[in-house]
Formats: structure tokens, sequence, C-alpha cells
């Protein structure tokens, strides 16, 4: 019988054959099975189908037969099954950091792993109210550099900017570049933040990962920090959209009605204190903007009970936007 180039692809051919034209719903007969290698230029018998099945077998490829009236065959399970894959979809395409383009790569190489049938459904839109995707392509880029810093042990160069009213790119310090040790990357209301240390202030600072750009991991070894002086869990539980202030205890009333709020904010393990209509809870809040805003959005049904100082700054705060009504 004469060969073709391809006819030491015959196995991998097959294979591929059998991931993405069949699953439990579509099968093919030995003969579909000929007629597809074919197109492939490759001639192959009846009887070395059957034995490349159990070479297939062996290297983990769940091959199941079904019997009709003829038999026909099968990849019965994969290492995704399909809801998983509409869920890794799902957040993909719902993500704000990861921008449409790359949204659509990431989902073509998702579909990549499940037959020609299941990809279609992949193939959907996910509507998040009021979610738009990032414009900064480089963000995948970044988060790596940064992943890959943090595990070699080195500081990281880059330059953050900020969009003006033309949705252009504004750099700070002049598109001066930062030079800082990593930390640890925080995923916060949708957003990646880096959380570094700057020797020179002796301090953490958070930045978001989106707004970086050139980011690259340079020679100077990172800076050593004191873990019980800086508990990164700690830091990043206080902070509220990722916002710097001043840290302060508080004790805070809502009304029973929010309580899925306070357990999504501050977590199950947070200790209430109850009352008839309402509970308290004490809690390191830091004193920022943020937290004001979203403790404002309950209205009446969340005060701020103390300190004093607490209650003060969030008075100023309702005083300055009164004057602008």
């Amino acid at each position: 019988m004469p060969t073709s180039p391809n006819q030491k692809m015959k196995l991998l051919y097959l294979m591929r054959i059998l991931q993405d034209q069949t699953d439990e719903d579509h099968s093919l007969t030995i003969q579909e099975l000929l007629n597809a290698l074919a197109e492939y230029g490759i001639v192959a018998e009846r009887k070395s189908i059957y034995s490349d099945f159990e070479l297939l077998r062996q290297y983990g490829i769940d091959i199941e037969r079904r019997q009709a009236k003829t038999f026909s065959y099968y990849v019965a399970s994969r290492q995704f099954e399909l809801p998983e894959l509409k869920l890794l979809v799902d957040a993909v395409q719902s993500s704000h950091f990861i921008t449409s383009k790359k949204s659509n790569e990431l989902i073509k190489k998702l579909s990549s792993l499940t037959n020609n049938y299941q990809a279609k459904e992949l193939r959907r839109q996910v509507f998040i109210a009021d979610r738009p995707k990032a414009i900064n392509e480089s963000v995948y880029y970044n988060i790596d550099a940064i992943h890959t810093a943090i595990n070699s042990g080195f500081k990281i160069n880059y330059r953050y900017f900020d969009y003006n009213q033309s949705k252009l790119r504004e750099y700070r310090r002049a598109g001066e570049l930062y030079t800082n040790t990593p930390i640890a990357l925080c995923w916060n209301d949708d957003k990646y933040y880096l959380v570094s240390y700057t020797a020179k202030y002796d301090n953490l600072s958070q930045y978001r990962v989106d707004r970086m750009s050139n980011v690259s991991v340079c020679e100077e070894k990172a800076d050593s920090i004191d873990k019980n002086r800086f508990n990164i869990p700690k830091y990043v539980k206080q902070l509220f959209g990722m916002y710097s202030g001043d840290v302060v205890r508080a004790r805070l009333r809502f009304d029973n009605s929010l309580i899925n709020s306070v357990l999504d904010r501050f977590g199950v393990d947070i200790k209430l204190i109850n009352y008839d209509h309402y509970f308290e809870i004490d809690v390191s809040v830091s004193e920022s903007p943020v937290f004001f805003g979203w403790i404002t959005q309950f209205g009446r049904k969340a005060e701020i009970i103390g300190p004093d100082s607490l209650r003060e700054a969030m008075r100023e705060l309702v005083r300055e936007i009164q004057t602008m009504y």
C-alpha cells in the first residue's frame, strides 16, 4: 500500500478527529473515521483502527463504543466538562481587567478543549451590568512579569499612568520609572492590584495593574520586609477599594436587613453584636472616601458609632457634598 507523507501521523490525526467530532451524542463509525483520515491524505485499514483505539486508551483517551445498526465510537470524557468550560468562559467575558481582544483569544483557546459541537455553546455573550472591559492590552503580561519577580525575588520597574478626558495616558512623575519590591497581587472589586514595598519610605503601597506599563523584572534584588510588622492579609483586608488611609478601629451599626452585605464585605467570621432590629460590629477600616461611600449607600440603615474622629470625618464629607447641591 502506498504511503503518504502524513501516514506516520495517523494516530495523532485519529485522536484529533475523535476529540473534535465526537461526544456522547455524536459518534463515528469505522468507515466514517477512515473517510475523515482520508481528508488528511491518510489511507488506513479497518483493522488498524482497532489497534489505534487501544493505544489511545493506554494514552488516557476515554474511547467508548456504541451499538446501533453498526458500531460507532466516541470520546466519553475529557479533562474539562462542558459546564466547567462554560464557567471559565463566563469568568473571562465578565472580567474587567481582561480586554475584549484578549477575552476572545482566551475563549477560542478554551473552545479547543472540547469538540466542535460543544464549542458552539461556548460562543455566547455574557451581559454584566455596568462592567466595562479594560483598554490596557498589556495587563495580561504585567501580571505574568509581577509573578515572575515575586517568585524569583527581584524588584520590578514600571511606569504608572492615569487616563485624561481624551482617554489618553498621562504618566505620573512625568513618565519616570517606578522601582520597588513586589509583595503580592490582590484581586479587589474585579481589578488586580499590586501591593509593593518601597524602602525609601519604608511603607507599603498599592497600584492598579491595568494602570501600569512597561513592567519588567529588574536585576536588583528585592528588599526584605518584616512580615510581623507588615501583615499583608491584614493590610489588604483593611483597605476599601484599595485606597489607603489611616487605619482606625470602628464600631459600625447596621439594620438587620443588611446582614448579607456586611458578611460579603467583612467575611463570615466577623463577630456580630445583635440587638432587636440592628446589629453592630467592631472592625478595622481605612479612613477613606471609598469607605464612607460604602457606608453612605445604605442611607439610614447604616451608621458609624465610633470613634468620634471617624464620625466627624463623615460629617465633614457630608457638609462638603451638601455645598454642591
